[in-house]
């Protein structure tokens, strides 16, 4: 059982890590590698997103196999994240309009506070459940 989990873990670790990848190749490639080609930064992006789609089904794939505690406190977490990335994110974003803050709202600064909004969220609910 230990093992199939390592195997299921080992294989969203990498087609996450293959995301990033494809992502940061889709992000710099068209300005130092291949000078803005229109095929092949629309072929960089395709690509992406396809690793993005099987990330996401590896990551479907190991929690289809988590006990059901574990359901719960990924569920839990996945919840508090989604409601407090949308309300945070529209805010900052009406920030940004309003300028009322003195930078541009970014999506990567939203994607950071999705991912440690997360880790937090699912910290709290093991120790809770424990």
């Amino acid at each position: 059982m230990k093992l199939e989990r390592n195997k299921r873990v080992k294989k969203l670790a990498v087609w996450t890590w293959t995301w990033v990848a494809t992502m940061a190749l889709a992000t710099f490639g068209p300005k130092f590698i291949w000078d803005g080609h229109v095929f092949l930064t629309t072929f960089a992006i395709l690509v992406n997103l396809a690793n993005g789609i099987l990330m996401i089904r590896a990551n479907r794939d190991l929690f289809n196999h988590f006990d059901e505690l574990e359901k719960k406190l990924h569920l839990e977490a996945m919840a508090l994240t989604l409601g407090l990335t949308v309300v945070v994110g529209l805010t900052f974003s009406l920030l940004d309009q309003t300028d009322l803050i003195p930078f541009d709202a970014e999506i990567g600064l939203l994607v950071m506070f999705t991912g440690i909004t997360y880790m937090i969220t699912l910290l709290i609910n093991t120790k809770r459940y424990k």
